[in-house]
């Protein structure tokens, strides 16, 4: 992955800035925040009914035993 620099970050904005506009670009953060927080959310949601399902499966074993 190739390293993003001072220059190329100020670059980015500057067209961001012009693309969008300076009222649009703190609507577009929160809206890019948002879709972030919900992404991870629902990816801890699957994680966690993984564990709850392996501890269901060692609960069965245990109890064949």
């Amino acid at each position: 992955m190739p390293n993003v620099g001072i220059g190329s970050l100020l670059l980015i904005v500057f067209v961001a800035l012009l693309i969008f506009g300076p009222k649009k670009l703190p609507e577009l953060g929160k809206a890019a925040g948002n879709t972030l927080r919900e992404f991870k959310n629902a990816t801890k949601g699957l994680a966690d009914d993984d564990d709850d399902q392996d501890a269901k499966k060692n609960e069965k074993q245990e109890e064949l035993k």
